[in-house]
């Protein structure tokens, strides 16, 4: 009997004595490396299935593969493929399918059910018989720098096979909405209460205590999407504002960050103190660079900013744009200048009393990550 048939008929007959289905998702990304969408979706939708979240493999030099598995949150376990170095390409889609039928053998879900961050996880998954297939294209993955020539490729296929695809964003939507007969727009949300803490006078962290107002700053990943050289020219006309940036650097060299007296990078932080950092900001920035990667994001930090009682200042994403264009607390700028002018003019904004509050909290009106996540379960009951 073959490693699959095993697998199946382990499946069946462990239907009956356990009821919670079994939910893996397949990630790019690291559940420890920044808090955002993938968290907040499988810490709630634990609440009704077993989340497994497995992660891309790490290489190290030992000679036999495993798989680290740790809890992180209630009904959420991380599954993390420990392989060795040097294996090839074939090999690493291998061990890879290798480990994860193990554990499913092991734990014989009664129901299992894929969610896929990113369709090259298909490569180790595509035997797997699962109830639903949930695709949450949360970006366009294949307009990222380094990103795999077989992406699109593998996401045609996943499109072919998925039950229900979500999208990060309306511009990902309107892009999705024609390849599968089956797309809701999901766009990220946010944590109110989480971030509300920031409207209320919070001590300074340390490495940010010292910085002089009036203070610019941004949380986030700071990667190609991150317009270095409008950050730089900002710092350079205005060496009388401070801007924070608070963040990992990933997939750019960090020697080509501009390095000004004004600009103060205080490298990645948890989820969990960003409130107090943000309490501490004047201005809040979205410096995204215009190009195909950003051309469909959708930033979780504009609602977390006004969540704090920020306002912002972004670049003309279209989300950004359509969804808080029009709000008075969110300005739009597209150069240096523009960005000048729209700063000042929050500046001034935050001189009236509670008018940022009321229009940040207008803009928020019914978001919230449970009402997110529960219309996402929704989609999901209709195909199970």
């Amino acid at each position: 009997m073959s490693q699959q048939e095993q697998f199946h008929l382990k499946h069946n007959a462990a239907s009956a004595t356990n009821l919670r289905p079994t939910l893996l998702c397949l990630s790019h990304l690291r559940w420890g490396f920044v808090h955002q969408r993938p968290q907040h979706v499988m810490s709630r939708l634990a609440s009704d299935y077993d989340v497994l979240f497995f992660e891309e493999p790490i290489f190290e030099g030992r000679q036999t593969a495993h798989l680290e598995r740790y809890a992180v949150a209630d009904g959420v376990t991380v599954l993390v493929p420990r392989l060795p170095e040097g294996l090839s390409e074939t090999q690493v889609i291998d061990a890879q399918h290798e480990l994860l039928d193990a554990w499913l053998a092991e734990h014989w879900p009664s129901e299992l059910m894929l969610w896929y961050l990113t369709p090259m996880s298909q490569a180790f998954t595509e035997h797997l018989e699962a109830n639903v297939v949930i695709y949450d294209c949360v970006d366009e993955l294949s307009a990222f720098k380094f990103a795999s020539p077989a992406l699109m490729e593998m996401e045609r296929r996943l499109m072919a096979k998925a039950d229900v695809v979500f999208t990060g964003g309306y511009s990902l939507w309107e892009a999705k909405r024609q390849l599968h007969r089956n797309v809701h727009a999901m766009p990220s949300s946010v944590d109110v209460a989480h971030f509300a803490a920031a409207r209320q006078p919070i001590p300074d962290p340390a490495d940010q205590a010292d910085i002089a107002h009036p203070r610019l700053g941004f949380f986030g990943v700071i990667d190609e999407r991150f317009n270095i050289d409008l950050v730089g020219e900002l710092a350079a006309l205005r060496p009388d504002w401070q801007i924070v940036l608070v963040g990992p650097v990933v997939n750019i060299d960090p020697a080509t960050l501009p390095r000004r007296p004004n600009i103060n990078y205080l490298g990645a932080k948890q989820y969990e103190e960003l409130p107090a950092y943000l309490a501490g900001w004047d201005v809040a920035l979205m410096p995204f660079a215009l190009d195909e990667s950003t051309r469909f994001i959708c930033p979780t930090t504009t609602p977390e900013y006004l969540a704090g009682g920020c306002p912002v200042v972004s670049t003309p994403i279209g989300d950004v744009v359509n969804g808080y264009g029009g709000s008075g607390v969110v300005a739009i700028a597209d150069s240096p200048q523009a960005f000048i002018e729209a700063i000042q003019a929050a500046l001034d904004l935050r001189t009236q009393p509670g008018v940022v509050v009321q229009y940040a909290d207008k803009a928020l009106e019914g978001m919230s990550w449970d009402r997110t996540c529960a219309q996402m379960k929704e989609q999901i009951e209709c195909q199970r």
